[in-house]
């Protein structure tokens, strides 16, 4: 079996070289493979020739990079990523440095004990370290998991978790279409519809970042996801 590692990158030369070393060295349960799809969203700062660099100093052959031709946001990114995966299962990565690799291990337990389709990594769950950081933030995103719970009947603790894990087989029973950050929402109200989808959910820990270290996310991203949860879930 194999795992898909999708990346997407914007602006993020600075760092990247650090979360594709530890990817890189991450031995995943049950023998798996992995294979690490990096989606450059037209970053204006090196990115791309930070990635291949790092790529030919490790003779890293599953390394595959893919530039868009314009920025078009994290969903788009994601989208180009999830159609050029050959794993088995995918599993989202952020570029920066928020989340460790080390803990796909957590993720695929369920996975590979034969009980779940989709395991969602929670920063709300479980005693990992987490960096305290942003009120509301952590309000929002508590708003926006338990507005999208009620629409779709799931007892989430984290849905804007950057951690998702899946198997490459159910994209075919969905359709995603929103470009930035609005693709968490709707990708949870998609699965949430596949006939008998097993989800479970796993505590992770969570190395938050600030605005000046690189976070992109804002309040307008928050708005977009009420409307989203709304849309794909009443209209979807």
């Amino acid at each position: 079996m194999k795992l898909s590692i999708v990346i997407p990158a914007y602006n993020e030369a600075a760092t990247i070289h650090l979360i594709l070393e530890k990817v890189l060295n991450v031995k995943l349960d049950g023998d798996m493979e992995k294979e690490i799809i990096i989606v450059d969203d037209c970053s204006s700062d090196g990115t791309t020739e930070a990635i291949h660099k790092f790529a030919e100093a490790h003779n890293a052959s599953i390394i595959r990079t893919f530039r868009q031709e314009r920025n078009q946001g994290k969903g788009a990114a994601l989208q180009r990523g999830f159609n050029e995966a050959t794993g088995d299962f995918i599993v989202i990565q952020d570029a920066d440095l928020e989340y460790d690799p080390e803990e796909y291990n957590i993720l695929l337990k369920p996975v590979l004990a034969g009980f779940a389709d989709v395991v969602y990594g929670s920063r709300f769950a479980g005693g990992n370290p987490h960096r305290i950081l942003f009120f509301w933030h952590s309000i929002g995103n508590k708003f926006l998991t338990f507005l999208s719970n009620m629409f779709t009947d799931l007892n989430l603790t984290d849905m804007e978790t950057c951690y998702k894990m899946f198997r490459r087989d159910l994209l075919t029973h969905i359709q995603l279409k929103e470009k930035r950050f609005g693709i968490e929402p709707e990708i949870t109200a998609k699965f949430a519809r596949i006939p008998n989808v097993r989800i479970y959910e796993v505590g992770i820990s969570y190395y938050g970042r600030t605005f000046a270290e690189g976070k992109k996310i804002n309040w307008r991203d928050g708005f977009r996801a009420i409307y989203c949860i709304l849309k794909y879930n009443l209209f979807g």
